[in-house]
């Protein structure tokens, strides 16, 4: 098992965090803050999931919205509404709608203006909410179109993250390489790839900067992936130690700074 040192991390978070996902939510929070402690890892907040699940000022569940921030749980805005409603002008972009996530890629389609409205609006709420800033913004899925690359930068956001990397907007400065792990519960065989491509990083994945674990509250009902979600957890955080997205604000010698390339769309 390759040793820690410095320049290693493990970033650990909870995707599509709203009022319809707040029980397994909390079932993952019981499986992570074991290994991680109380407060250090992620949320991503969808602010009205799929235009059904709306966060509302003064429920019961923005207000443990609060109490996680203050807690110092990190929170991130992850879309607007978590669903991808664009007709895509490529046939590549419309391979990554199809095969990359089930019509959840919200931004990577999107307009400017419409990215930019989105990203304002989400961030107010989120931020009149907790009454902290939000940590950055991560898309749907992972994808971003163009526009959206833009319209994020334009924002300044501190963070933003892809499959394969996190970086901050305003400048394209590359803070942290390293692929995501997670876990896809939707069908059967998605659930087979994931389970082994899990064990596969447990043993052979080596201890770097930016190395990411990710689950979704469809991993919760799903006692295979539970289990693969707690060994995988144990077994990086013994190879590295769990922090925060904020560590990467002050980046390290290994840390360089490039443009982030834009996939048309």
């Amino acid at each position: 098992m390759p040793r820690t040192d410095s320049r290693t991390s493990l970033l650990v978070s909870i995707h599509d965090v709203g009022p319809r996902s707040e029980g397994a939510v909390d079932r993952l929070r019981g499986l992570i803050e074991p290994v991680t402690g109380p407060s250090r890892y992620a949320m991503l907040v969808v602010p009205n999931h799929w235009g059904e699940a709306p966060i509302i000022p003064g429920s019961r569940f923005a207000t443990r919205l609060r109490q996680w921030a203050d807690a110092g749980v990190e929170i991130f805005l992850h879309g607007m509404f978590h669903r991808d409603d664009q007709q895509h002008s490529t046939q590549f972009s419309r391979w990554k709608a199809s095969r990359m996530t089930a019509g959840e890629g919200e931004f990577l389609g999107l307009d400017y203006n419409t990215a930019l409205d989105r990203l304002q609006s989400g961030r107010s709420l989120i931020e009149g909410i907790t009454g902290r800033p939000v940590s950055g913004f991560i898309a749907p899925a992972w994808l971003y179109g163009n526009h959206a690359r833009a319209a994020i930068a334009d924002c300044d956001f501190p963070l933003a993250e892809d499959h394969f990397r996190i970086w901050r907007p305003r400048d394209g400065k590359v803070l942290a390489r390293g692929p995501v792990i997670t876990w896809a519960s939707r069908s059967a065989s998605r659930r087979a790839s994931s389970l082994a491509v899990a064990a596969a990083a447990r043993w052979l994945m080596p201890a770097h900067r930016g190395m990411r674990l990710a689950v979704h509250p469809g991993d919760a009902a799903v006692p295979s992936l539970v289990r693969s979600i707690d060994l995988t957890l144990r077994v990086l955080a013994a190879r590295a130690p769990v922090r925060r997205y904020a560590d990467l604000a002050c980046s390290s010698p290994a840390a360089r700074t490039e443009r982030t390339s834009a996939t048309p769309v």
